[in-house]
């Protein structure tokens, strides 16, 4: 088996979890496969650093004596804002180097400070992606996804995401068995796909300030296979159709037709993730009606067909 060095720089200001996260991703990976990583922390001259919520990370060695890593993760916090010049020049000259340059959170930031981010696709914490994008021009931001990968280098958004790609890189590096293995033992019932959105519907959207239209966003949760139709959702809330839409966007910042869009979605998903109930049984439970309807809907939003979709993300209870 091939041992690969992963290498995570600490900093001060760093977000803890963004550290922990994958470090627990690769730590149980190893304990899965021995041999399979040498995981080391590192900071600028080996010191202690004190996280963003004042927690004391102990480096293991200083980025001088630090070996050259096979995987290098950057992770995030509020010490990527004015960062030591030193540690963005020792990214510069070393990250090259790296078979695989990783970012959590606004990690991506400091790869992007040691122009290392050029040319790629890249995501970060969507209340950093216009910053990213504004800052760096000739790095393309995508605010949407939980993690992109653009050939060797890869970037994740905030924090749980971390959790996400290290698990996809895992499952890379080790196969999707290994990878299932860590996720349970962490109590992660699922890893998602880098592609799904960073909001789940609830969080993407904004809570209306008017109750009726409050009431409506949650019975809309909770009957995805109802009419859900403009008409339907108006009489309701006990406003006339147009008064609706233009109330309903103007208070959760989408559209009545986008916002049942991913709540059937993720509805559908859970179904497929958690269930056993056949494509057709799902695809009725989640409004969309007929499996070929769901079908559409998962390729457009997710880039995957549902079968493929459960075969790959279905959670097998732990024994």
């Amino acid at each position: 088996m091939t041992q690969r060095t992963v290498l995570l720089l600490l900093f001060d200001g760093v977000q803890s979890l963004d550290v922990t996260g994958p470090l627990e991703v690769f730590t149980g990976a190893e304990k899965q496969a021995p041999g399979a990583y040498h995981i080391r922390t590192a900071s600028l001259d080996g010191a202690p650093v004190r996280s963003s919520s004042g927690l004391t990370l102990v480096p293991d060695t200083s980025l001088t004596d630090a070996p050259l890593p096979h995987t290098l993760l950057v992770p995030g916090g509020q010490g990527t804002r004015g960062p030591d010049p030193r540690l963005t020049a020792w990214l510069r000259d070393h990250g090259p180097r790296a078979e695989r340059l990783v970012s959590v959170c606004t990690g991506a930031i400091l790869l992007a400070e040691a122009g290392l981010l050029d040319g790629r696709r890249v995501t970060t914490h969507w209340a950093y992606c216009a910053k990213l994008a504004r800052d760096h021009p000739a790095v393309e931001v995508d605010p949407d996804p939980i993690y992109v990968r653009d050939g060797h280098v890869s970037t994740s958004a905030g924090v749980t995401a971390g959790i996400d790609l290290a698990l996809a890189l895992v499952e890379e590096d080790l196969g999707r068995d290994t990878a299932l293995t860590v996720a349970r033992h962490l109590v992660v019932f699922l890893r998602r796909p880098g592609n799904q959105a960073q909001f789940s519907a609830q969080l993407a959207a904004q809570t209306a300030r008017r109750e009726p239209l409050r009431d409506v966003q949650q019975w809309i949760i909770e009957h995805p296979a109802e009419d859900l139709g403009v008409e339907s959702l108006a009489a309701r809330a006990g406003l006339s159709p147009r008064h609706f839409a233009r109330a309903f966007r103007a208070e959760t910042g989408t559209t009545p037709g986008r916002y049942v869009d991913r709540v059937r979605l993720e509805h559908a998903r859970r179904l497929l993730e958690d269930t056993a109930g056949g494509v057709e049984e799902i695809s009725r439970a989640s409004g969309y009606g007929t499996p070929e309807a769901m079908r559409r809907a998962f390729l457009k939003a997710l880039g995957t067909a549902p079968a493929e979709y459960r075969r790959r993300f279905h959670t097998t209870p732990a024994h």
